[in-house]
């Protein structure tokens, strides 16, 4: 059986990790123990903040979607809750888009929500509940 030298496939595993360690300051960047933990801390930072991402833009559409409805006299929750009753199933990302990009629309929605909520929840409603 033939010898195998194994430099060509070492040198290919190290430079695989030093580009992905690009952009890493001091050794990290150029020294290969260093530069795999680099790398491997990356990997786990990039997991968590997929994950973190998702809320955040959920986070933003419902600050969105309150800020339209509390404009057009209506909270958060009973935009949400008159939605539901009236069969809107608008998911928060084109909620907050329509809030944004077309108030007027979103205010037809919100009109929707008010007619489809209880009469005790209308009450509240129309009545502000004043400046927080």
């Amino acid at each position: 059986m033939s010898r195998v030298k194994r430099g060509v496939t070492s040198r290919a595993k190290h430079n695989k990790v030093l580009k992905a360690a690009k952009g890493a300051r001091g050794r990290q960047k150029n020294t290969i123990r260093v530069a795999r933990q680099r790398v491997e801390k990356n990997l786990q930072y990039a997991y968590r903040d997929r994950k973190q991402r998702k809320r955040e833009f959920r986070s933003l559409w419902i600050q969105r979607i309150n800020a339209g409805a509390r404009n057009n006299g209506l909270t958060y929750s009973q935009l949400m809750a008159g939605l539901r009753e009236a069969g809107v199933e608008l998911d928060r990302k084109v909620l907050a888009d329509l809030a944004v990009r077309e108030p007027d629309s979103f205010a037809n929605l919100v009109e929707q929500a008010r007619k489809a909520l209880p009469a005790g929840a209308k009450e509240d409603a129309s009545a502000g509940r004043g400046a927080m």
